[in-house]
């Protein structure tokens, strides 16, 4: 096809969000832009012995032949791609990737641009789907395990009696360093540092190589370091460790009484105490079974509208994954810098769940385009007023931050899925 600037245009499919379009534009038309390209740089060049505005044009081309032929091929450039994605119908998702090889006088000028853009799909099959909902009741079993978890939180750590070994369960005070082929590596080695043993918080084989120490004691002992250990120059290797026990303690439970009740305010009595676990753990139990249930949904969609989506997208969802794993990271007590290079590690292993939630979100927003099911700012205002309540903060200093931020978007883009994922189990067949 030729366009509005005299350029022939020719659009190739290199997959259904990839589009190569190769463009020629005649010499006629390149050299009108070079004219006007040279009027422009003309009017500002300083040259010795010549008025601005009034340097002869084969001056100019000794001197500003650079700057007039890029302003002439961006100028081009811009132009007919405009026309092209119109002409097309091509919603671009990213910047196009551009490859020309300048201009040639008497020539016509030739680009190609490669671009990304949005998929087109019709969503298929999300009225009628067959779902299991999960049971979401809750046990006296789990009020007990409730409780239980509360008795570790207000437990108390005490000397262990005598000179008896250590074993599962114990609170130890260890000093430890790490030796990588002979050498001692600073990442792996502390003082004083403390360990329930038992608790998986290290390597495997590691804890368990504390069993049957005593306070005082040191042990040398090698183990094998996991394939997913975050520091990758150790995954996988020999670790030699030499472990001191400083100090040995043990975890004391408080009863379930009348005066384990008095840690917390609100209750009167441990009736009154369970009940509200029972209701807590119902609220829980309902969100995960509801997860689940949205989980499922989402597989089955994408199962049922199979298409391809943007580089550009995936890469926004990874860039934001990073983002987030690195602040959690942060907050544990790992170092800024050292946490931005795990993260960026972890860039090829977020690919498959980063395309899997843009796919999610791009379905969810064609479904609800087709359905008319939309967000108004009053639910925006109550998720908002939600959110503070929980979180014991004024409505007004929220929603400030949320505007501050820029997340007023996305909290509107997260509504709208619930909404859909809503919409789309009312329509479902439930057992």
């Amino acid at each position: 096809m030729t366009s509005g600037t005299g350029a022939t245009i020719k659009v190739e499919e290199i997959s259904p969000v990839k589009k190569k379009i190769s463009f020629e534009i005649p010499w006629e038309e390149v050299r009108k832009e070079l004219d006007a390209a040279y009027r422009t740089v003309g009017k500002k060049a300083k040259i010795k012995g010549f008025r601005p505005g009034k340097t002869p044009r084969h001056i100019l081309e000794t001197y500003y032949r650079e700057d007039a032929e890029g302003e002439a091929v961006s100028n081009l450039v811009q132009r007919s791609f405009e026309e092209a994605l119109e002409a097309n119908n091509l919603l671009p998702v990213a910047r196009p990737q551009i490859e020309q090889a300048g201009i040639e006088t008497e020539k016509s000028f030739t680009y190609n641009a490669t671009v990304e853009v949005a998929p087109v799909i019709e969503p298929q099959g999300y009225e009628g789907i067959s779902l299991q909902r999960q049971d979401a009741s809750v046990t006296d079993k789990d009020v007990d395990a409730r409780l239980e978890e509360l008795r570790n939180m207000y437990s108390s750590l005490q000397d262990v009696e005598g000179n008896r070994p250590v074993q599962i369960g114990d609170f130890l005070l260890i000093d430890f360093e790490g030796k990588l082929g002979g050498d001692t590596r600073k990442e792996l080695s502390e003082k004083g540092f403390r360990l329930e043993v038992g608790s998986k918080r290290f390597v495997p084989g590691f804890e368990e190589a504390m069993i049957g120490l005593r306070k005082g004691q040191s042990k040398e002992f090698t183990v094998k370091f996991p394939d997913e250990y975050h520091i990758k120059e150790f995954a996988l290797q020999d670790i030699t460790f030499n472990v001191t026990v400083q100090d040995m303690k043990i975890k004391i439970l408080p009863d379930l009484d009348e005066q384990f009740v008095k840690n917390f305010n609100q209750y009167e009595t441990m009736d009154a105490m369970k009940a509200d676990i029972r209701k807590s753990l119902e609220e829980e139990k309902a969100a995960q079974a509801k997860s689940n249930l949205y989980k499922v949904i989402n597989d089955k969609l994408l199962e049922m509208n199979p298409f391809e989506v943007p580089d550009a997208y995936v890469e926004r969802q990874i860039l934001n994954m990073m983002i987030e794993y690195q602040r959690r990271m942060v907050m544990n007590g790992m170092d800024p810098d050292q946490a931005a290079k795990v993260a960026a590690n972890l860039h090829d292993k977020f690919r498959e769940e980063a395309t899997r939630m843009v796919r999610t979100g791009i379905l969810l927003q064609r479904i609800a385009e087709k359905e008319s099911i939309a967000v108004d700012e009053k639910e925006i205002d109550d998720r908002i007023r939600e959110t503070a309540s929980r979180y014991g903060r004024d409505f007004e200093s929220v929603k400030q931050s949320y505007e501050k931020d820029d997340l007023i978007e996305r909290l509107r883009d997260q509504l709208l899925e619930e909404k859909t994922l809503a919409f789309i189990e009312s329509k479902a067949n439930i057992s």
